[in-house]
């Protein structure tokens, strides 16, 4: 029985966060999500249920520091980490574990890490 691209994923996906609910402890969780056109980042609190901070390439703060307007490269993802890391700083949140969310470690995923580790974040 051969599993198509979305189970397959799913499957990634779920295994990534089991891993991480196990070495969480109650530690926030940096969400990410990555679509064709855009990025998203989000940092939860998985025991309360509420997301503290956000940001994407849709903000219009990420689309100001944006040079050519694209939401698709790893420039506009290092932004995108380092706003979100800014707002979870002020929300006081500075540990966090890094759901990659099924995605590998790699291009635009990893310069969002990065950038939210170089401002502050640590995971």
């Amino acid at each position: 029985m051969a599993l198509n691209r979305k189970e397959l994923f799913a499957r990634r996906q779920r295994r990534a966060r089991f891993k991480l609910r196990k070495v969480s402890g109650l530690r926030a969780r940096l969400s990410v999500f990555r679509s064709s056109c855009h990025i998203y980042a989000q940092v939860i609190d998985d025991t309360k249920g509420l997301t503290l901070a956000s940001a994407s390439t849709l903000d219009e703060e990420v689309r100001k520091s944006l040079k050519g307007g694209k939401g698709t490269d790893t420039a506009a993802a290092a932004v995108v980490g380092r706003i979100v890391a800014e707002r979870a700083i002020k929300a006081g949140v500075k540990d966090v574990v890094f759901d990659r969310g099924g995605y590998i470690y790699h291009g635009r995923v990893k310069a969002l890490g990065d950038a939210a580790r170089e401002s502050g974040l640590s995971f």
